[in-house]
């Protein structure tokens, strides 16, 4: 006797079915859409009897209903070369030319941390792309505080300089590293990380990959403390007194 779909194993996400007649249940069994970065998965399964070698044949009892979900953010794939503005119809290489960079050459060293975006934002030839870049000076002893990014993963190469890194799992487990000019460190999607810069003399200057166009930025400091949280919240939170909350507050506050 023929094992059922369940029995063979292949109710998982993302996983292609056996091989057999799909002409009356592909649809309905497996239907699926995905991109280069951006995946929805739902899968839902109901069946009666057993899997034959071509038909679903009917049997004297349900064998199982199971349904599978799984999202994934990120950017929505496109169907096109690349996208234009809503107010453009032709375009020519300055539109796949972001110059924000030269600002780069020939200036003066920041005296904090300073970070210099290509994203969508700054370059909307990138819309559709599943790509951006960041340029991140670090002065002696600056840090880039903890912070996410929702929507990618940050590949960081190491241009000059030594800097702290690390990132904090989904089990609270800390990973750290003391990186040289040369080395690459990545960040998963998703996860608190930071950057430090501990050398007291020598600056630090560091390159990003995201795999979005917009990755997204959430500073930790800045999202708890500058938001409009209320004290009481905060300080019951991170169980201190409403005090040193508000000592924090004006700490973080935008300078006027």
């Amino acid at each position: 006797m023929n094992k059922s779909p369940a029995e063979r194993g292949w109710v998982r996400g993302g996983l292609t079915p056996p091989a057999g007649n799909w002409s009356t249940a592909r649809e309905t069994l497996w239907p699926f859409r995905a991109g280069n970065s951006a995946m929805l998965t739902s899968v839902t399964l109901k069946f009666g009897g057993f899997w034959g070698s071509n038909t679903l044949q009917q049997s004297r009892e349900v064998a199982s209903l199971a349904i599978v979900q799984m999202a994934i953010a990120g950017d929505a794939d496109i169907t096109s070369d690349f996208v234009l503005p809503s107010n453009v119809t032709q375009v020519n290489g300055t539109f796949f030319t972001f110059t924000g960079m030269r600002l780069l050459f020939g200036a003066e060293p920041p005296v904090t941390f300073k970070v210099l975006k290509s994203s969508i934002a700054e370059f909307p030839a990138l819309n559709g792309q599943s790509v951006s870049y960041a340029v991140l000076q670090f002065p002696a002893s600056s840090a880039n505080p903890p912070h996410t990014h929702p929507r990618s993963a940050e590949l960081l190469f190491l241009a000059y300089g030594t800097l702290q890194v690390g990132f904090v799992d989904t089990t609270n487990e800390l990973f750290t590293q003391t990186l040289q000019a040369g080395d690459i460190f990545v960040f998963p999607k998703g996860l608190v990380h930071f950057q430090y810069n501990a050398d007291e003399k020598n600056p630090a200057l560091a390159i990003s990959g995201f795999g979005s166009a917009n990755a997204g930025t959430v500073s930790v400091p800045t999202n708890v403390f500058t938001t409009g949280i209320d004290d009481n919240i905060l300080a019951k939170s991170f169980k201190t007194d409403i005090a040193t909350i508000q000592q924090i507050k004006a700490a973080l506050a935008p300078k006027p």
